[in-house]
């Protein structure tokens, strides 16, 4: 391109620098190729069910279609309120109140949304890797320096070192990010850790912004969930809570999330949600609300399909010499690693071509995440079954090869 033609050195250095997704290189790829099994992208393979959908209907053919309440209409809160309560049992003893929560425009808003109220330039935000990239990237993007502080991985799986963690406080740094369970490799704290790294938060002042999005993707006894801030909480913690409904009740393309803050600051979060998406749908927010409120059998099904989807990919992968993972506490990913394959962005196009299955590279979650794969395995047993299929059958060949 001839520089009379080059727009990009017009634009702001941080827009330039913002990085490519490396999941995205793969999906590209491998798109359009015939009979591909794709499990790069964080998502399950089931719509939106049909009373989701329906309510949102409802609503649109009702007129519901102006502009709304900027921190998301009070059946919604209310909703949530009440949601928290089933799952978590209340706050500080007493229920939740809605005044805690804010709708937002998706879970990649809500996170946006923290950021700019706790971070920016000259600031510095810790992000324990590997981890999805999209949070860094917008650290990045509001002028904050992102700290990848890196977690290890042995006999008991990855770990997050919190005394080490704490060492990499520095009086510039504004928050630390916490996704438990993780994406991508699945890693889900216990009580103990949540309870260090809340400690490291009131020593310090440094906010948490807690991404408990899998929270209900648990694979402890059945009816349980994760381990959560919440049930250890203080009115005076600074912990901000960025979730999403595109997960738990299969919404992902309605981009519709929620944040839950201390109450002080639920205005300042709502000013700046009108200067960002000026609020959500409210034929959205009726969808839900309903989620919410009668999603719960949806919910169990999907866990349940995928604790069978982490038994069919462990089991086959498990049982090469070749491959190393810890199978996860939660999420729906199984991030692993191949002897002899280091080179995961290469790997990632290799498989597409040469096993017809799409997954996502470890180099798109930090330095730590090279050298391992990432397959998410919400999926149906028989799409599942054929990507372990394909997968055995690379291995065997290279093993022969070798």
């Amino acid at each position: 391109m001839s520089d009379a033609l080059d727009f990009s050195r017009f634009l702001t250095p941080i827009a330039r620098s913002a990085p490519p997704s490396g999941i995205v290189e793969v999906m590209r790829h491998g798109f359009s190729k015939p009979g591909i099994v794709p499990l790069w992208a964080g998502e399950g393979d089931l719509p939106t069910p049909p009373f989701i959908c329906s309510a949102a209907t409802r609503s649109m053919a009702a007129g519901e279609t102006f502009y709304t309440h900027q921190a998301g209409i009070p059946e919604l809160r209310e909703a949530l309120a009440r949601y928290h309560d089933r799952v978590y049992g209340g706050l500080f003893g007493k229920p939740f109140s809605a005044d805690r929560f804010v709708v937002t425009a998706s879970g990649m808003h809500a996170i946006e949304l923290a950021l700019t109220a706790v971070a920016g330039p000259g600031d510095e935000v810790i992000v324990p890797t590997p981890a999805w990239p999209n949070f860094a990237a917008a650290a990045g993007l509001r002028g904050a320096t992102v700290v990848q502080h890196p977690m290890r991985f042995g006999n008991d799986g990855w770990v997050l070192d919190v005394e080490a963690l704490a060492e990499a406080v520095t009086p510039r740094t504004r928050a630390i990010f916490v996704n438990s369970p993780s994406n991508p490799t699945g890693w889900t704290a216990d009580r103990a850790t949540l309870q260090a790294i809340l400690a490291l938060s009131r020593r310090t002042g440094v906010w948490i912004i807690a991404d408990e999005v899998y929270g209900r993707f648990f694979y402890g006894a059945e009816g349980e969930r994760a381990a959560s801030f919440h049930d250890i909480l203080a009115e005076d913690d600074k912990v901000i809570f960025v979730n999403t409904f595109s997960k738990n009740w299969a919404m992902t393309g309605w981009r519709i999330g929620w944040m839950e803050v201390p109450p002080a600051i639920v205005e300042t979060i709502v000013n700046l949600v009108q200067y960002t998406s000026s609020g959500t749908a409210v034929f959205m927010q009726r969808a839900a609300v309903t989620a919410l409120e009668e999603g719960e059998g949806f919910l169990a099904h999907q866990v349940a399909r995928s604790r069978r989807g982490l038994d069919i990919v462990a089991g086959t992968l498990g049982a090469s010499s070749r491959v190393r993972f810890a199978r996860p506490d939660g999420a729906f990913y199984l991030f692993f690693t191949i002897d002899g394959e280091p080179d995961t962005r290469k790997l990632g196009i290799r498989l597409v071509d040469e096993a017809n299955v799409g997954m996502a590279p470890g180099t798109a979650f930090g330095e730590v995440g090279a050298g391992w794969m990432r397959m998410c395995f919400a999926r149906g047993e028989e799409r599942l079954s054929l990507a372990a299929s394909r997968l055995k059958e690379w291995l065997d060949r290279k093993e022969q090869m070798l």
